[in-house]
């Protein structure tokens, strides 16, 4: 078992410790970026209330309801629809970072769910997130889709990954694209490489900015 991983039965056993379910919901695709560049999947995630990208879900109350009837709880409030979680969709367990500034405050165990779904299913998903989901436009901002291509530009799963996530989802997506052979190991490589210079742009632009508040901090 990987460094940090418990057991779903290990987890269940921690009665002092605060549940979390999240699932990553994806599917097959043939269609094409501008008719040229495969998609392959669509791997659904959402922005945050807090600006952070993550996968849906929420706390869960092992005493109350089982971790997957949790899961699909938070799922129809966040996404409008439900969708149905199974054991056998867990795909692994551990404790939330301790950098986390949304964990820190308790001892905090999250369970990670990946379900593969029809291409229209996940259509479904996206309409009722914007029209029918309890959480839209509170708690969720929005869901976005995981673009794993990448384009001569340089844009792409680069970019994408540049973002800010919460908690351990980075993670969980990178460790599920390539559980599941969406990219290469030499593809996911590169596209780390290539987001950490932009990582290091970012962080020039966003120095340089901070002069443009200047001359109104200054009224103050």
């Amino acid at each position: 078992m990987a460094s940090g991983q418990m057991s779903r039965e290990e987890a269940l056993a921690c009665s002092s410790c605060r549940h979390a379910c999240h699932a990553m919901l994806y599917c097959d695709t043939h269609s094409k970026l501008f008719g040229r560049s495969p998609i392959r999947h669509v791997i659904l995630m959402q922005m945050r209330f807090d600006g952070l990208l993550g996968f849906p879900g929420g706390l869960v109350n092992p005493h109350k309801e089982t971790l997957e009837a949790g899961l699909s709880r938070e799922l129809l409030e966040e996404l409008g629809v439900e969708v149905p979680i199974s054991v056998e969709d867990h795909v692994e367990t551990c404790f939330a970072p301790p950098s986390s500034p949304s964990f820190s405050s308790s001892r905090l165990i999250l369970h990670f769910y990946v379900k593969k779904m029809d291409e229209e299913q996940i259509r479904e998903v996206e309409r009722a997130a914007v029209s029918t989901a309890a959480d839209y436009g509170q708690e969720v901002l929005g869901m976005v889709r995981v673009p794993l291509y990448t384009l001569r530009s340089g844009g792409g799963l680069a970019l994408f990954l540049s973002h800010s996530f919460i908690g351990n989802s980075r993670s969980q997506l990178l460790r599920s694209l390539l559980r599941l052979n969406m990219v290469t190991p030499e593809e996911l490589h590169r596209a780390l490489t290539d987001s950490l210079k932009t990582h290091t742009r970012t962080a020039d632009d966003l120095k340089a900015n901070l002069s443009l508040t200047e001359p109104y901090r200054k009224r103050f």
